[in-house]
């Protein structure tokens, strides 16, 4: 079985990869297996940051890693909170930290005015060196509630409406999550370029 690196601390993420990649042949280790400390994630989009993680963990480990950058785009805030999803009540806040700051600013915008979507962008790095990572992205339209639903999932996760399935992703099975959400669709597509490199 191969093994790969997920540049991520995020419990939540690691979870979902796992799964995703079961049965791919794929061995998914975390960061945390390795080293304590992040990449300082420098960038200004989605990609750059997938990249600086996915090269940091290479670099670390000596083992191909996957990186994700990932993070809701809400048309209301001009984009925001986008890259600064994770940490956007602070550098250390949390998902109920988060959430709440985002129903805040919304406060006053009406629903049909809080559409938003989730991004992932996931980067697949066979080295340190290497100078054609792997790219893939998805996408996941939905819409902002104006309070939490469901209990499951991570991030706001609570608060994203999934129109199609008339629920939060927060009450969506793990199993339907992973097959309809922007990283599993980003993660079908890696595996498509995987399997099409014989990796």
């Amino acid at each position: 079985m191969k093994k790969i690196v997920l540049a991520s601390g995020n419990k939540g993420k690691l979870r979902e990869f796992q799964d995703l990649l079961s049965g791919c042949g794929f061995e998914v280790l975390p960061q945390s297996d390795f080293f304590a400390e992040n990449a300082e994630e420098t960038g200004l989009t989605f990609v750059e940051n997938a990249i600086i993680k996915a090269r940091y963990a290479c670099a670390k480990t000596g083992l191909p890693a996957l990186a994700d950058d990932s993070g809701i785009e809400v048309d209301a805030l001009n984009g925001r909170p986008g890259i600064y999803s994770a940490r956007y009540a602070g550098e250390n806040a949390n998902d109920e930290k988060n959430n709440q700051k985002l129903l805040l600013e919304l406060n006053d915008i009406p629903a049909a005015q809080r559409t938003a979507r989730y991004h992932a962008v996931l980067a697949f790095m066979r080295h340190a060196e290497d100078p054609t990572p792997i790219l893939c992205h998805g996408v996941w339209e939905g819409i902002i509630l104006s309070e939490p639903q469901g209990d499951g999932g991570f991030g706001y996760d609570p608060l994203f409406f999934v129109p199609t399935h008339n629920c939060a992703s927060a009450a969506l099975s793990k199993e339907e999550k992973n097959r309809i959400s922007h990283r599993g669709k980003a993660m079908q597509e890696l595996l498509q370029q995987l399997s099409a490199l014989g990796k």
